[in-house]
């Protein structure tokens, strides 16, 4: 449990970052200032902010669990994200800079018609507000183990008090904020990782810890399989992934927002390359603290389920007694896989090849009887509780925080993954916000120029945001690897917008029709391919937007029309 100095140190950061952010907002009573802060942001806090919202409390919780359970593999998955960035620099943000827009949807309808910027803004909101969820229901799994209170509860107490300072700040309050909470975050990971190899036994070196991540797969970074239906391999890293980042750094209204408030067409272009330098090595840092963690628990006994809410259930059903037993069968091998990795690393020192690969062998041996135990354990918790779905892997890292960090770092690090939340919640509720407002209030409903008024129903909008994505983050935390949930609703929907814009910037004879029917066709090939393939989700991306590229140019030619050329205009 927490101790009062770790809880200071929280509400300490949770009061100075609202004051802050609302006290250096500017000029925030009109849309312009709310939304786009005047275009008068420096790249470096555009740069910092865009980070910002990518590191979030998914990736300190999540990603170091994925790096607990299976390695550094997810890794692969960002892999293409320079030569997005690149892309982008050249195309997408010179496009949008120059158009004067508030969001990337309003070019959609100066380049179609009204009817494809609705239906593509319409699917931003649905897919941006669940992965927002997911990112809530981040700090509320780390709540839950901390404090064992309702998550329903957790969820709703940590994005409406975000959507209170967005409400009132609007994007300056959010990027603001975001350049301070980035520094934490870093240092935090950085906290993190120095206690993990601190933490370590002293006869065992760290590069004898690495080398027996090693012998397990953990430190694989390049996976060259052509088989589609695994979901990180250095082509769905590459390939599928590019078109994952091409959609969310140029289609997707919280990353486009970020750029449309800096000063000039150069200043977005260096805080995306800032992105593109750095993103790699900072999930690379997230990814090896969850390989340490493993190596932590190697020699310190973990738990046999991390989730200690679903260890209270099966304790109190029927089948106590057959768990119990499986406890102290896995207390059994966690002691013989202690003493497999110690002799591993004695080794390791040796230099004997002889002694290398007899306890890599012994340690490969005990680490499959840990797993086929744990694997027991899981099953039974699913059958005692009739969750199917259940995965641990999101309380990994929290329990680590709670169970073996000293006063006061355990507060810093918590105080650092609230940061990366309200970061990242902040940033997409704001965009959420402007989306609905400009591409849909104003557009549909009301558009006299009343300003007061586009300010209150902004407002309203973030707040009901803010309750939506609190509903589906009660869902979300029950779906397995919070990183892979946000990215698996991301690609769900950014393969068909990004074949949208690409369609309106690389076919001229593209019209609205072709453009409208293509988006519909982007959408339910992918449904159909994630029902009934085994596709892995990232190369659902590359499906959409070839689908609605494709699909766009033949139903412009059998339907043709003269389209609104944006282009001409700028």
């Amino acid at each position: 449990m927490m101790s009062a100095i770790d809880w200071a140190i929280i509400a300490a950061y949770l009061v100075w970052i609202v004051w802050d952010g609302i006290r250096l907002t500017k000029n925030s009573s009109e849309i312009e200032g709310y939304f786009l802060a005047n275009r008068s942001l420096p790249w470096w806090a555009v740069g910092l902010s865009v980070m910002a919202t990518q590191l979030s409390a998914i990736t300190m919780i999540s990603s170091t669990g994925q790096g607990y359970a299976v390695g550094m593999g997810l890794l692969q998955q960002y892999y293409a994200l320079p030569i997005a960035m690149i892309i982008i620099a050249v195309t997408f943000v010179p496009f949008f800079h120059n158009a004067r827009i508030f969001t990337a949807y309003e070019y959609l309808e100066r380049r179609f018609d009204a009817k494809t910027r609705s239906l593509t803004a319409l699917l931003f909101l649905f897919s941006r507000g669940m992965a927002c969820g997911a990112v809530v229901s981040a700090p509320a799994v780390v709540l839950s183990v901390i404090i064992g209170a309702d998550i329903t509860t957790i969820c709703l107490l940590m994005a409406v008090p975000t959507a209170v300072y967005t409400m009132f700040g609007g994007v300056q309050a959010v990027a603001w904020t975001d350049v301070k909470q980035m520094y934490l975050i870093v240092f935090g990971l950085v906290a993190a990782a120095v206690a993990l190899i601190v933490g370590l036994p002293d006869n065992v070196g760290v590069g004898e810890a690495l080398a027996l991540a090693g012998t397990t797969g953990r430190l694989q970074v390049f996976n060259f399989s052509t088989d589609p239906t695994i979901r990180y391999t250095f082509w769905t890293g590459t390939i599928g992934a590019l078109f994952l980042f091409l959609s969310y750094f140029g289609t997707d209204q919280s990353q486009v927002q970020r750029y449309l408030t800096a000063k000039s067409v150069d200043e977005a272009r260096t805080s995306l390359f800032m992105s593109a330098y750095w993103k790699i090595p900072l999930q690379a840092l997230v990814m090896i603290i969850g390989v340490f963690t493993f190596l932590f628990y190697l020699f310190t006994p973990p738990p046999m389920l991390f989730n200690p809410a679903h260890d209270q259930r099966v304790r109190s059903s029927a089948r106590a007694t057959e768990y119990v037993g499986l406890e102290q069968q896995f207390g059994e091998a966690i002691a013989a896989r202690k003493l497999a990795a110690e002799q591993f690393a004695l080794a390791q020192r040796s230099g004997d090849a002889v002694a290398r690969a007899a306890g890599t062998a012994a340690f490969a041996a005990q680490e499959q009887r840990v797993i086929s135990v744990r694997g027991e354990a899981v099953a039974l918790v699913k059958e005692a509780s009739g969750d199917s779905s259940y995965n641990d892997i999101n309380y990994v890292f929290p329990t680590f925080i709670v169970t073996h960090l000293p006063v006061g770092l355990v507060g810093l690090l918590m105080a650092a993954i609230f940061a990366a939340a309200m970061s990242t919640i902040s940033g997409e509720l704001s965009a959420l916000s402007t989306t609905t407002v400009i591409d849909f209030y104003r557009r549909w409903i009301r558009d006299d120029g009343d300003q007061a008024r586009l300010l209150r129903v902004s407002k309203m909008a973030t707040l009901f945001w803010a309750v939506f994505a609190s509903v589906v983050a009660i869902w979300a935390a029950e779906l397995g690897s919070l990183i892979e949930v946000v990215n698996r609703f991301g690609s769900f929907f950014y393969g068909s917008i990004l074949g949208v814009f690409l369609l309106a910037i690389g076919w001229k004879r593209a019209n609205g029709t072709g453009a409208f029917v293509a988006l519909f066709a982007g959408m339910g090939v992918v449904a159909y391919v994630t029902a009934y393939t085994q596709i892995a989700f990232l190369w659902h991306n590359l499906i959409g937007a070839v689908v609605v590229f494709v699909a766009g140019m033949i139903v412009s030619e059998l339907v043709p029309s003269r389209p609104n050329n944006l282009k001409s205009e700028i």
